[in-house]
């Protein structure tokens, strides 16, 4: 039976991580409502490890070639500056990227006021119509034609503030960063790309505090080693084929298609809530 249960909550994390669905909203009412029990710390932290790992090994060229272009910046500061004329695209994209994460230091401070909201499912079921309508808008949006060779500085920050605000549960934050990033005119692959992109910081920073937690309260897991791997082996597989799937919708502009699936789990939540079934 635990070995069902790790494989379910890798496949949980895996999706809806990905999938502009809120993985946080959805863990939430996933235990309110079935009154289950969600991964213990240590397993939280390793299934966001994996769905780390699945963006690393999708987007595995762009990652070399911006730790490659980083070594060479470092480089090029101690020597003297570059003779290049023009900043190489790989340099331009991990300064971007620095730029999008910035906004989330303005979250720490009410990282906890933030994290209890997931205590309340008419609150999520609300988040969720919003993510609705950010989905369904971003359809809408007029095809740009920026990528990491012409983005500017406030697009990187616009779209780094947009993945600050989804770490309120039952907001998107692949929705709600490949929509702004849509909305400031970058090229739709380029989006999706960049979006992801940005989740690397960000995941590896949440999950270093996560993992500081764990190592304070003792590392243990009430699953053995086989379930854990077996959790974070579904997560990763789960995660990278969703990235994929996201891709594809995104390119034919398509990306909408998962504000009617957030509308209706909105509205369901909000019902099933006043309903007194919910918390």
């Amino acid at each position: 039976m635990e070995y069902i249960k790790a494989a379910f909550l890798g496949l949980l994390q895996g999706i809806t991580e990905f999938l502009p669905v809120s993985s946080s909203g959805h863990l939430s009412l996933f235990q309110n409502f079935f009154n289950a029990e969600g991964p213990d710390n240590l397993f939280n932290v390793l299934l966001h490890f994996a769905t780390l790992l699945a963006v690393c090994v999708f987007y595995r060229r762009d990652i070399a070639a911006m730790v490659l272009e980083f070594f060479r910046a470092v480089r090029d500061l101690f020597s003297g500056g570059s003779r290049e004329e023009k900043v190489p695209p790989a340099r331009r994209l991990v300064a971007m990227i620095v730029l999008g994460t910035l906004p989330l230091a303005v979250v720490l401070p009410v990282k906890g006021a933030v994290e209890r909201l997931g205590g309340s499912t008419l609150f999520i079921g609300c988040a969720l119509l919003v993510t609705g309508l950010i989905l369904f808008a971003s359809d809408r949006f007029s095809p740009g034609r920026k990528t990491e060779k012409t983005m500017r500085v406030t697009d990187a920050l616009l779209v780094g503030c947009a993945q600050a605000l989804a770490v309120v549960p039952g907001l998107s934050r692949s929705g709600s960063t490949i929509s702004a990033g849509v909305a400031v005119g970058l090229d739709r692959p380029f989006a999706v790309r960049f979006s992801f992109l940005l989740s690397l910081p960000a995941v590896l920073g949440a999950t270093l505090l996560e993992l500081v937690d764990v190592v304070r309260g003792g590392v243990q897991s009430a699953l053995s080693l086989p379930q854990l791997l077996l959790g974070m082996a579904v997560a990763a597989v789960a995660g990278y084929f969703a990235i994929g799937w996201i891709k594809r919708l995104a390119d034919r502009g398509r990306f909408g298609a998962f504000a009617y699936y957030c509308w209706a789990a909105g509205l369901a939540t909000i019902v099933a809530t006043l309903c007194g079934l919910g918390a």
